[in-house]
Parts: C-alpha cells; structure tokens; sequence
C-alpha cells in the first residue's frame, strides 16, 4: 500500500543545507511538516530553508542543537512536541565527514564522529519510536543516510567508514526490533553533492561519476525522491538503498 504523506510530521536531522535540505524541501512538496534541525548552519541558512519549506505550504519550525550530546538530542524533542502533534518520519541525515589516515585519528576525532554518526541516530531512534508506537498501522518510518562505508573498508576516512558501516547495522537491527509499527531503512548517496569544505574541480566530479556503472553523477534531489519513495511504501523494511549509479558495484 502507498501511503499518503499529506499532514506527516518529519524530523529531518541536518536539514538547513545541502543533501538535507533538500530531503527536507522533497517531503514538504508531499505535504510533510518539518521540523528542520541545524547546527553548524549559520541561522541565515537555517532562516532561508525554512522560508523554502513554507513557502510550499507546510508547517515548519527550526532549531538549533548539538547531537554529539544527548541533551542537543533532548532539544529537538522538547522542541517537536511543542510544535506538533506526534511524530511520522525521521530521517538522520546529520553527519560529519573527518577523512585521515587511520593511524591520524585521535581519540576526540574518533568521539565525535562516533556521537554525531551513530549514537545520535540511536539515541533519536529510541525517542522516535516511542512516539512513533502511537500511530495506527502502517505507523512510522526512520531512514538513516549511510554511504560507502556501509559497503566495505574506507581506508581515506576510517572512523567515518565505521560509523556509518555500524549506522547500517542499527538499521537492521532497528528494523527488526520496531516492526511492524516502524519501518526502518537506510540509504547510500553516491556522488550527487561537491564535498564542503573542498576545492573540487567540475573535471574532478566529471571523473568520480565516471567510475560508476552510469558513469555520471547525480543530483541531491536523487537521493529526496528515494527518501520520499521509502516513506510512501509500506512493504519495505531493512533495506540498503544504493542511490549511487552503481558505484559500489565491483
């Protein structure tokens, strides 16, 4: 069955900029309200995003926390229920992207991306799905963006890579644990976004999409529609959505 998303209320985690604006702006063209979180964001950021979102005609509000810390994960809840009635979908988008050699990661490195990539998608599981418990059948939905390294070793980001390879293990075991009221999934991103932060020239780009089976790369929009897609439909469940053209394949 294809679930109608019109009256929804998402959180979408990291979503005053990039990718997760973007999945942001998809749900509310569905007609999801959003409460959209920040917090490296400058708030002009975070204001214009949720100019966007309202401007489709949904309700939004912002706020502003720190998910490396279990009370930034409290904020966004005090802030979600007073705001709205309930809650429909999370999608843990929020991430940071350390790359070093493996031997180069200290130890507040490997913390942090340890809190934001993974104990923060575990701990807004855990409160989700507890508001989540309450709705009627087909009930709620949480999607964890992963990448690559849910599929194998990322020698170039080692912490990083193993923080999103235990993400999608969550995943799985979230899947199992909260059916069938929740469905839980993950998605991997390919190249569909320059790197912040980075100098990346369009021949650079040209040729990292070049190395996949599609030998080209995507839009931020590629991966909205695939969250959009895994919200609506209720038979999907533990499923690692690659939105990559290929690119993990050998």
């Amino acid at each position: 069955m294809q679930v109608d998303l019109k009256g929804k209320v998402a959180l979408v985690t990291g979503s005053a900029r990039r990718v997760g604006k973007v999945i942001a702006l998809e749900l509310a063209k569905q007609g999801v309200n959003i409460l959209v979180h920040y917090h490296r964001a400058e708030p002009a950021e975070a204001r214009d995003a949720l100019q966007e979102i309202k401007s489709l005609g949904v309700d939004a509000r912002g706020v502003s926390a720190d998910i490396s810390q279990a009370e930034g994960v409290d904020l966004l809840f005090d802030a979600l229920q007073e705001r709205f009635e309930g809650l429909d979908i999370v999608v843990n988008s929020a991430s940071v992207f350390p790359r070093a050699d493996l031997l180069d990661v200290t130890l507040e490195d490997w913390d942090l991306t340890m809190a934001v990539n993974l104990r923060a998608p575990f701990l807004i599981t855990q409160r989700a799905a507890r508001l989540m418990a309450r709705n009627p059948l087909p009930g709620g939905v949480i999607i964890n963006i992963c990448d690559q390294g849910a599929d194998g070793p990322w020698e170039a980001r080692p912490h990083h890579g193993i923080s999103k390879s235990a993400l999608w293990m969550l995943t799985q075991v979230s899947a199992l644990s909260l059916g069938p009221a929740i469905r839980v999934n993950a998605i991997v991103p390919g190249p569909v976004m320059k790197p912040a932060g980075r100098e990346t020239s369009d021949d650079a780009w040209a040729r990292k999409g070049k190395r996949s089976a599609l030998q080209r790369t995507g839009q931020p929009e590629d991966v909205a529609r695939a969250v959009a897609f895994l919200c609506r439909e209720d038979y999907i469940t533990g499923e690692l959505l690659h939105v990559n053209a290929g690119e993990h394949l050998p």
